[in-house]
């Protein structure tokens, strides 16, 4: 007996070990997501000029982007569910090298917007993915931090995308911007085909209509929170010029998004760390910290201190979000989590076009000074979802005691 104590040591260790390398193929899915789809921000007055339109019109170009992604995540996941995974993750990769390489050389401003429709959709199948596609990779305890460094792409690119991105777009010109983004693309189809393991689609069989998954229990109390908080979030994140401006620091924002994302890298690693032993107590600390963020920037929104502080918080909350929510909607789902991802990436990008108008009106009525209270009142909204889905959605305890696994 105990002669046999030392090779099942060794397979254990070897079971543990977490895919890191296939983990941040997937996170490098996610940076071009969405350094593709930020990258436009920082080069709007050049793309308008070559593209011979305003700069209003040129701006669109992040609204198509966020159309392709909610229009088609849905279908296209459905429509690819009993694909193999792998083929999946390589159609959305060779998806963003083509309409980014059209973007690039487009000299039409429609053929232009038809690209960035198109690398949305892309990217809205590839958000639909990467979560489930992590949680395949390794044993239900692990999948938690398996998630975290999948969804580490997404602070990065947040962090860096935009001011790289302008960089590069001034000194090289904004096609070359986009030319890098398929050149990285080119790497990753390499780096997938090397290192991501593959995976079974469903059998047609065993699909999971969306129907059944938006009525499986937990499922819509956790995207009701995504709307809410994520609407909370982009209200600040789309308007946060305007607000910093009250405290004198709207030549330093630049600097407050890169504070952001750094805040953000340590949000997924407290993420990883917490998910998957106490994803509810998570979900809730991040959302009470967010709101207690709000009521320093209604006390203090005057002073730069303040704002850099409680933007630091902010990130930190925001970092697990993506991680602690997908985590909470995948196990909910089961068996449909593909498809119930996928109503994930709708309701993300609903809330980022959302905060767009919300928070608008709310800038143009009231000013910037009303942001803090209108995350209040979302936030409010959030915890009292979270706090009433103890049995489904948002369970007490350990998530690795009976709950349910995508793809395995």
């Amino acid at each position: 007996m105990q002669t046999n104590n030392p090779p099942q040591s060794g397979a254990r260790a070897t079971a543990e070990r977490l895919p890191v390398a296939a983990l941040l193929a997937l996170a490098m899915t996610g940076f071009i997501c969405i350094a593709t789809e930020t990258l436009p921000a920082g080069l709007l007055p050049n793309i308008s000029d070559q593209l011979g339109v305003t700069t209003a019109m040129a701006g669109q170009t992040v609204t198509a982007y966020a159309l392709g992604s909610v229009l088609a995540a849905i279908p296209l996941t459905i429509a690819t569910s009993t694909w193999r995974r792998r083929n999946v993750l390589l159609l959305t990769i060779i998806g963003f090298l083509v309409f980014n390489t059209v973007t690039a050389l487009s000299s039409h401003f429609w053929l232009t917007m038809t690209a960035r429709f198109f690398a949305g959709a892309a990217a809205g199948l590839a958000w639909s993915l990467l979560a489930g596609y992590a949680r395949k990779m390794v044993a239900v305890h692990q999948q938690g931090r398996a998630m975290a460094i999948a969804m580490v792409g997404t602070p990065i690119a947040l962090a860096l995308g935009v001011p790289l991105g302008t960089w590069l777009g001034n000194a090289l010109g904004w096609r070359s911007a986009f030319g890098i983004m398929s050149a990285l693309s080119v790497l990753l189809i390499g780096w997938v085909l090397a290192k991501v393991p593959d995976y079974a689609g469903q059998q047609a069989s065993e699909r999971v209509g969306m129907r059944s998954v938006l009525v499986t229990p937990g499922v819509r109390p956790v995207l009701a929170t995504v709307i809410a908080w994520m609407l909370a979030h982009n209200i600040l994140y789309t308007f946060i010029a305007p607000f910093v401006e009250r405290a004198g620091l709207q030549g330093r924002v630049d600097l407050i998004l890169l504070v952001f994302g750094l805040a953000a890298l340590v949000g997924i690693w407290i993420a990883g760390r917490t998910v998957d032993r106490h994803l509810r107590t998570a979900v809730l600390a991040s959302l009470v910290a967010f709101a207690l963020v709000s009521l320093v920037f209604i006390a203090w929104s005057e002073r730069p201190l303040a704002i850099y502080a409680g933007t630091a918080v902010w990130g930190i909350t925001f970092g697990g979000a993506a991680t602690l929510l997908q985590t909470a909607l995948a196990d909910s789902a089961g068996a449909g989590a593909d498809v119930a991802l996928s109503m994930n990436v709708v309701a993300w990008n609903s809330a980022i076009a959302g905060a767009g108008v919300l928070g608008g009106v709310l800038l143009q009525t009231w000013g910037a000074g009303a942001f803090p209270w209108a995350l209040l009142g979302l936030l409010g909204i959030a915890l009292g979802i979270v706090w009433s889905a103890r049995v489904h959605g948002f369970r007490n305890g350990p998530r690795t005691c009976g709950a349910a696994v995508a793809g395995h």
